[in-house]
């Protein structure tokens, strides 16, 4: 695999990393306004960070080993591809733990290089978070790293690496954290994950796909103009206004890979969504996943007619928003990243890359499809629910429940025990989302990221971010370490989709000292620049 020059290899040793393995951050870097020092901010490993983690409850630690390697994976059907993974599957075993406790978990890295593990939702220990040249040193091929803090709050979580782009291979797993005073009654617990996959088809790998994509969406095509082809897959989603990827390429990604790139190009041109307000993505997937099976060989979840099930929806994409439905079922939305919601039924939802659901639905007698739909992408993947007999629907089956009504983030309340109370914000940030697919020179105010330039807070404001999004694409923006809630008593997030030439504001309390990433969680537009660092002044 030829290896891509990340912000990894381009920060190297020079992040002014401590011997401890954190970064000196109190060696006065950059504000992010461009005023030089002035700042002295709270180090991952600091002691404001240590205090707040001795208040919070520890209980019992759970232990945990986790071994990232490369393997071959089955997807289905008689297709396999060389990957890497967690142990030999795809997502990874998932970990269970109770609120309260604390986990341990040690990971192994046999790759042949380095990484490291994010622990996307969680309010956890800064030191922890799994920030490579920014919270950790990554841990090298053959070293292995204990990440061990207090879990405190119940939810749907996932956990995946934050080096370059090998969260778009087989590294991620879901991270289930249970409520000790449950207050939900269900029959069933089913675990979903999501999926886009491209790693070792054709030769293609994650790296390769980055590599073709810097090269920008005008290389080599001619500025040919093909705007409106491509679309989602029969659905109610039509050309963008704004053109976008349909201003420069054919759809369906025929343009050949650039020299030196493995594989057939996997760029994709004229994939619109209207949902997303224009734009559907930038990567032509060859496969999209339930539980790491294709659609022709899908995963099979067994109940009984009448059983309350409880399904964990969870986004692990790189660059695939997913519509989901189950066939012949409304869904009772229940959570949002891990917060509990005011009630609300739909037929249908759209996640962003790290986004999660939880859902609850009384099933009935048969065998009916849940299909998530790569959006504006022509393509969906699958599961089976099955409580009786029947036939088997076909792959390509699409429910209708995919053109019913759709619940999107922003229309939820907030459950009243954890809604954010209304506050004036002490502090408001202004992050603009920059970039095109053009130049894929996507930053945040204009700059790609820099670990040592940083966005000051200090504990105990109301801080607001106002994600303004200057782009013709959407962004599903996150924020580590940290939930928000979205405006007028919405839900609690971490993970929010960010459309097309809008303003998206957010309010979070800063109760939790360190550097937090802000980033776009498509992680080729994160690895190309979009993301920022949040740090608390000591």
């Amino acid at each position: 695999m030829r290896s891509l020059p990340t912000r990894r290899t381009v920060l190297g040793t020079g992040a002014a990393l401590t011997a401890g393995g954190l970064l000196a951050a109190c060696s006065e870097p950059r504000s992010a306004d461009g005023a030089g020092g002035g700042h002295r901010y709270v180090e991952p490993d600091g002691a404001e960070v240590r205090a707040a983690e001795t208040d919070r409850p520890k209980g019992r630690t759970e232990k945990v080993r986790l071994t990232a390697t490369r393997t071959r994976l089955e997807l289905g059907a008689g297709t396999s591809v060389p990957t890497w993974a967690y142990g030999d599957r795809a997502p990874g075993k998932e970990v269970r733990i109770t609120a309260g406790s604390t986990l341990a978990l040690t990971l192994a890295n046999h790759l042949p290089e380095a990484t490291s593990l994010h622990w996307h939702g969680l309010a956890l220990r800064n030191d922890m978070d799994g920030v490579p040249a920014l919270t950790q040193r990554e841990i090298k091929p053959g070293a292995d790293f204990t990440y061990r803090f207090a879990v405190t709050h119940p939810g749907t979580y996932w956990f995946h690496p934050h080096s370059g782009v090998q969260q778009d291979r087989g590294l991620y797993a879901p991270l289930i954290v249970e409520d000790p005073k449950e207050p939900l009654e269900y029959d069933k617990e089913w675990v979903v994950v999501l999926d886009d996959w491209v790693d070792g088809v054709e030769g293609s790998t994650p790296d390769g796909v980055l590599a073709e994509l810097s090269k920008g969406m005008d290389h080599g095509d001619g500025g040919m103009d093909h705007g409106g082809m491509g679309g989602d897959d029969g659905g109610k989603d039509g050309p963008s206004a704004s053109g976008g990827h349909g201003m420069h390429g054919m759809g369906g990604g025929s343009r050949p890979a650039g020299k030196g790139d493995k594989g057939p190009s996997r760029m994709m041109m004229g994939a619109t969504s209207a949902l997303l307000g224009g734009d559907a993505g930038d990567v032509k997937y060859p496969y999209y996943l339930v539980n790491g099976r294709t659609p022709q060989d899908p995963e099979s979840f067994r109940a009984r007619p009448g059983d309350r099930v409880r399904i964990r929806l969870v986004n692990a994409g790189g660059d695939t928003a997913f519509r989901v439905a189950l066939g012949g079922h409304r869904m009772t939305v229940t959570h949002t990243d891990g917060y509990p919601v005011e009630h609300a039924t739909t037929d249908a939802l759209l996640l962003g890359m790290g986004e999660r659901y939880d859902v609850l639905v009384t099933v009935k007698d048969g065998v009916f499809p849940l299909t998530a739909l790569a959006e504006g992408k022509k393509a969906q993947a699958r599961a089976l629910l099955r409580t009786g007999g029947g036939a088997t629907p076909s792959p390509k089956s699409r429910p209708g429940e995919l053109d019913g009504t759709l619940l999107t983030a922003d229309k939820l309340r907030a459950e009243g025990p954890v809604r954010l109370e209304a506050d004036r914000p002490d502090r408001t940030v202004t992050f603009k989302l920059t970039g095109s697919m053009a130049t894929y020179d996507w930053g945040i105010n204009g700059k790609k990221y820099d670990p040592e330039q940083r966005h000051p807070v200090t504990a105990g404001e109301r801080v607001r971010l106002r994600f303004v999004n200057t782009t013709d694409m959407w962004h599903p923006m996150h924020l580590h370490g940290h939930t928000f809630a979205l405006p007028d008593g919405g839900p609690r997030k971490d993970t929010s989709i960010v459309l097309p030439g809008k303003t998206l504001e957010v309010d979070f309390d800063a109760d939790n000292p360190g550097l937090w990433m802000v980033h776009c969680h498509n992680v080729y537009h994160g690895e190309a620049g979009m993301m920022t660092v949040l740090g608390y002044r000591k």
